[in-house]
C-alpha cells in the first residue's frame, strides 16, 4: 500500500504547508536525504498552542500537539517531494519540549510525534530519537519536531 493511500486509511488529511517565516528552507534534500526543518504545531485552524509541559500543558495534550508537529513535517516534506512514497526510511528524529521545572516526561511527549510515524509509515517509520527538555521554545509553543528521512533510490 502506497503512503498516500494509508494517510487516506487513516483519515488524515495533511495540512497546508507553510512557508518558512525566516531564512531557512523547511526540507533541506541532498542525494537519498531529507531532512524536514524544526515544525510547529501550526492547527488545522491556524492556531498555535503555547505553555509549558508539567505547568499548562499535560502529556497527553502533549503527545496530540507533537502529532500535529509531525503532520505539518509529512506536509512539507510532501511538497518538497512531490509524493511521500519516495521515502525509504525515516531514519532520526528530534524532539523538544518546553518544560516547566520539574517536568521529565520529555520522552512520553514526543512518543505522540514516534507514534505518527509509525502509523503512517509502518516498520520504516521505525527511527532513532532524541527528546530534549527546553526552558523556551520558538513564538511559546511547547512541542518542536524535526526529522530526516531517507529516500528511495
Amino acid at each position: 500500500m502506497s503512503i498516500e493511500a494509508r494517510l487516506n486509511e487513516l483519515g488524515i488529511q495533511l495540512p497546508t504547508p507553510r512557508a518558512p517565516a525566516f531564512s531557512y528552507v523547511a526540507v533541506a534534500v541532498h542525494h537519498d536525504m531529507a531532512w524536514v526543518s524544526g515544525q510547529l504545531p501550526w492547527m488545522p485552524d491556524g492556531s498555535l498552542p503555547v505553555g509549558k509541559l508539567g505547568a499548562e500543558i499535560d502529556v497527553a495534550l502533549g503527545k496530540l500537539i507533537a502529532r500535529q508537529c509531525v503532520l505539518n513535517g509529512l506536509a512539507v516534506l510532501r511538497q518538497s517531494l512531490g509524493s511521500l512514497d519516495r521515502i525509504d526510511r525515516v531514519v532520526k528524529l528530534t524532539g523538544f519540549v518546553c518544560s516547566a521545572p520539574g517536568f521529565v516526561d520529555q520522552p512520553a511527549v514526543v512518543d505522540g510525534a514516534s507514534q505518527c510515524l509509525l502509523d503512517v509509515f509502518g516498520e520504516i517509520g521505525r527511527h532513532a530519537r532524541s527528546a530534549v527538555g527546553m526552558a523556551e521554545l520558538p513564538r511559546g509553543v511547547p512541542v518542536e519536531i524535526e526529522f530526516v528521512a531517507a529516500l528511495k533510490r
